[in-house]
């Protein structure tokens, strides 16, 4: 509680100083101080509510000021204090900072917190929003040379787009970044994983001849995928859902599976995969009866 009232006792100093005359200086120079100082105060109390709120006044001292740099670090201040208890506030005062950062030309930075925003779009569950700040992030990062930082957001736009069914996207996403990472010796033993979540998403479509045509391709962009267990997967897979063969699908899937862990995102694709398998078997039946 003593660290809240030193705070409030700043915030008033800060006040007084803008609401004041100020014969030497700047006003808004001492009032950032006082703001900067009970900020402070109430992350110490953990007060992170008043906290934010200090930082977005500390942020409209120093565009008065236009000082762009220190307005967006103080709307960074205040979206972690919110990021404690509220990702809207959060990501609108990440937005802010964006903008500032962008306004001066500070791309890096205005791309860091592009990926921050998506990253709490994705926890909120809100996919749409979170691929529009990935793709930003992308584009900002690629603008300065960042590539690694670039294809991190991109498959996050990839992830998310097959999440929402909007395969050709992140089918398109997966394959460029294949290539891209083809001539990376760092990256070059992630193609195998690019190549299989792309083929994935094919299957998705439950089009053979796409899919038999996509391995085709995957092994003109990279001759060595043919060798490989992910390579097999696809096309044993394929194979299955070429022979409407559920009980061939699902033990495929298992014998991978117990080789290489899958995570929930390639479970979900493959889960859709077999339901479509099911639905077109009942269709048959109800064809025959």
């Amino acid at each position: 509680m003593a660290d809240i009232a030193k705070g409030e006792e700043f915030e008033k100093k800060a006040e007084k100083k803008i609401n004041g005359w100020t014969v030497f200086g700047s006003k808004y120079e001492d009032a950032a101080e006082f703001y900067e100082k009970a900020a402070n105060c109430y992350k110490i109390a953990k007060a992170w509510d008043k906290a934010a709120a200090v930082y977005l006044k500390l942020a409209g001292c120093h565009l008065k000021l236009d000082s762009k740099h220190e307005a967006a670090s103080a709307y960074v201040d205040a979206a972690n204090s919110y990021k404690k208890i509220s990702a809207k506030d959060a990501i609108s005062c990440f937005d802010q900072a964006v903008n500032q950062f962008m306004e001066i030309g500070r791309f890096n930075m205005a791309a860091r917190y592009c990926k921050e925003i998506g990253e709490l779009c994705e926890v909120e569950q809100d996919f749409e929003k979170s691929i529009a700040y990935f793709e930003r992030a992308a584009d900002l990062f690629q603008s300065e040379e960042v590539s690694t930082s670039a294809n991190q957001c991109r498959q996050k736009v990839a992830q998310f787009s097959a999440q929402l069914e909007q395969y050709p996207r992140a089918i398109e996403i997966y394959e460029d970044v294949a290539k891209q990472s083809l001539n990376n010796n760092l990256l070059k033993y992630s193609v195998k994983g690019y190549l299989l979540n792309a083929g994935l998403c094919h299957l998705c479509k439950v089009d053979v001849v796409a899919i038999t045509n996509a391995l085709e391709r995957y092994e003109e962009i990279d001759p060595t995928f043919s060798g490989t267990r992910e390579y097999k997967f696809l096309a044993d897979l394929a194979s299955s859902v070429d022979e409407e063969d559920i009980q061939k699908f699902t033990d495929v899937v298992k014998e991978f599976d117990s080789m290489t862990r899958l995570d929930a995102w390639k479970t979900t694709l493959l889960l859709r995969v077999k339901e479509k398998l099911k639905a077109k078997e009942m269709e048959d039946d109800d064809d025959l009866t």
